[in-house]
């Protein structure tokens, strides 16, 4: 009695571990399909991808930019913040090109630097705004991205998804899926052992 108990607890055991074997390879997969679907192609559209040192030229709070959320939204959904426009020197190609600070700057708003992240707060957003100014006069040498075929004149400070930030996306979905197919082999290691040893069992009686 006490040994069909053990044996009925140690495959529910064994269902319960598959179970969270193949859960796990599942979700990595899903992990796997979300990244190739949104961080993969952006990183593939980025021109930016050789990097130089850039030389600051201006940097000027030009004026307030209307920036909306959506396209054709409503006036309650349109704000305005300081625009921060940089000139800087490719030292590397000797050219003065404008910066911006990603590639979703430059498809959003070409004509600032840097677009805030939360605008509601005009205060907030201005005294951000001057920091960062601030920091460009007097860090006046930095690293920048441009594009090697110079179809895209501008320079950006820091790439959305650089190589090694691509790499990293895909380390927890990789740990995540190597561990799901350990816990699954262990399981049918110990399903066979367990057949092999009742085999062995049955013959020896």
């Amino acid at each position: 009695m006490l040994g069909k108990k053990l044996v009925t607890a140690q495959k529910r055991g064994e269902t319960r571990a598959l179970c969270l074997g193949l859960g796990m390879v599942a979700c990595s997969m899903m992990m796997y399909f979300f990244i190739g679907i949104t961080i993969v192609p952006s990183y593939k559209r980025s021109v930016w991808t050789n990097e130089s040192v850039c030389q600051l030229i201006k940097a000027t709070i030009r004026e307030k930019v209307h920036c909306s959320y959506n396209e054709g939204s409503d006036d309650e959904n349109i704000f305005r913040y300081p625009c921060l426009e940089v000139q800087v020197n490719l030292t590397l190609l000797g050219q003065v090109v404008k910066l911006y600070h990603t590639e979703d700057t430059v498809d959003k708003n070409p004509k600032c630097f840097y677009i805030p992240p939360n605008m509601e707060n005009y205060s907030k957003v201005e005294k951000l705004v001057k920091t960062i100014t601030d920091n460009f006069r007097k860090h006046q040498t930095f690293s920048c991205y441009f594009d090697p075929s110079r179809k895209e004149e501008s320079v950006i400070l820091k790439r959305l998804y650089p190589p090694e930030g691509l790499s990293f996306a895909f380390v927890w979905p990789s740990l995540m899926l190597f561990g799901g197919l350990l816990i699954i082999i262990m399981v049918k290691i110990s399903q066979y052992i367990s057949v092999l040893s009742a085999t062995q069992y049955r013959t020896s009686i």
